[in-house]
C-alpha cells in the first residue's frame, strides 16, 4: 500500500509522497479505459464460453460407457500446459502465411478471411481470448463431467417419461444438482479474467498498438518497462478490489446452494 501513495521509481531510496496522484492519474489516463475495456471483454468471453462449451462436452460424453477416460485426458491436457508453450503453439497456428488456420481457411474457399490475425488490431485480442477459452474448456469440462456422475439418474428418467425435452432436462434437474459445483467452475473462471497475464504477454506483449492490452500487462509496462513501479502498483491494487467482490459474492452464493442441498 505504501508505494501507491508515493512516486516510486525502483531506484529512488525515498520516493516522494504524492497521496492520491496516481489513483487521479489513473482515472485520466485513456489507456487504462482502453485495457478495462479489454478486460470486460476478456471476463465476459472468456468465462460465459469455457462454462458453455466445457457443459456441453460433459453432457456429450457424460453417458459414454467407453472411452471416457480418453477423452478426459485429451480435454483436460490443454489446461496443464504451461500457458508459455499454449500461447507459442497458437502464435505458429494464427502466422499469417504458413499459420494452420489461415490454410485451413483458403483450403475451404475463405481465403478472403485471412489475416494476420495477431497483427491486425481488430482480431488480436479475439484471438488470444479464443486461445485461452480453448485451454480453460478442459478444466471446466472435466470439473463438470464429475458432477455429472453424481446426478440423479432417476429423476432425468422420470423427467424423460414425464416428456421432458432434452433443454428442460438440463434446465430443472440436471442443473438444480449440479449447480454449486457449476458455480465454484465459474467462480474461478471469472476470477481468472481479472488477473489474466501470461498467455496475452506471450502472444502479443499488449499489441499491436496497446489492442490487447489488459489492466494486467498495463500494469507489468507501467511498473517493469516504464520504470513507474508505484502506478503499475496502484492498477494491480485496482485489479484486486475490482475482483475481491466477485470471488465473495460467488463464493457465498455456492455456499448458499450447497447448504441448501441441492450439490451433487
Amino acid at each position: 500500500m505504501y508505494y501507491v501513495f508515493v512516486d516510486f521509481d525502483g531506484l529512488d531510496p525515498s520516493p516522494p509522497w504524492v497521496g492520491f496522484s496516481n489513483f487521479t492519474e489513473l482515472a485520466a489516463d485513456p489507456d487504462v479505459w482502453a485495457a478495462f475495456k479489454n478486460n470486460v471483454i476478456w471476463i465476459v468471453g472468456g468465462t460465459i464460453s469455457p462454462l458453455v462449451l466445457g457443459l456441453g462436452l460433459a453432457l456429450l460424453v457424460w453417458k459414454l460407457e467407453r472411452g471416457s477416460v480418453w477423452y478426459r485426458m485429451a480435454f483436460f491436457l490443454p489446461y496443464v500446459l504451461p500457458p508459455v508453450a499454449i500461447g507459442v503453439v497458437w502464435s505458429w497456428i494464427y502466422e499469417p502465411s504458413r499459420g494452420w488456420l489461415n490454410r485451413a481457411l483458403e483450403a475451404v474457399g475463405l481465403g478472403s478471411w485471412t489475416t494476420g490475425w495477431l497483427g491486425n488490431p481488430s482480431t488480436a485480442l479475439y484471438a488470444v481470448l479464443g486461445t485461452a477459452i480453448w485451454a480453460a474448456m478442459g478444466f471446466v469440462f472435466v470439473i463438470i463431467l464429475a458432477a455429472l456422475r453424481n446426478v440423479n439418474a432417476d429423476l432425468v428418467d422420470a423427467s424423460r417419461l414425464d416428456g421432458a425435452n432434452a433443454a428442460q432436462r438440463l434446465r430443472y434437474v440436471i442443473l438444480p444438482q449440479i449447480m454449486p459445483v457449476f458455480i465454484m467452475v465459474a467462480t474461478l473462471t471469472l476470477i481468472g479474467g481479472f488477473s489474466v497475464f501470461d498467455i496475452i504477454f506471450v502472444m502479443t506483449g499488449g499489441g499491436p498498438a496497446g489492442a490487447t492490452d489488459v489492466l494486467g500487462t498495463y500494469a507489468y509496462k507501467s511498473a517493469f518497462q516504464l520504470n513507474r513501479i508505484s502506478y503499475g502498483t496502484t492498477l494491480a491494487l485496482i485489479i484486486t478490489v475490482m475482483a475481491v467482490p466477485f470471488a465473495i459474492v460467488m463464493n457465498r452464493l455456492q455456499r448458499k446452494l450447497s447448504l441448501q442441498g441441492m450439490g451433487a
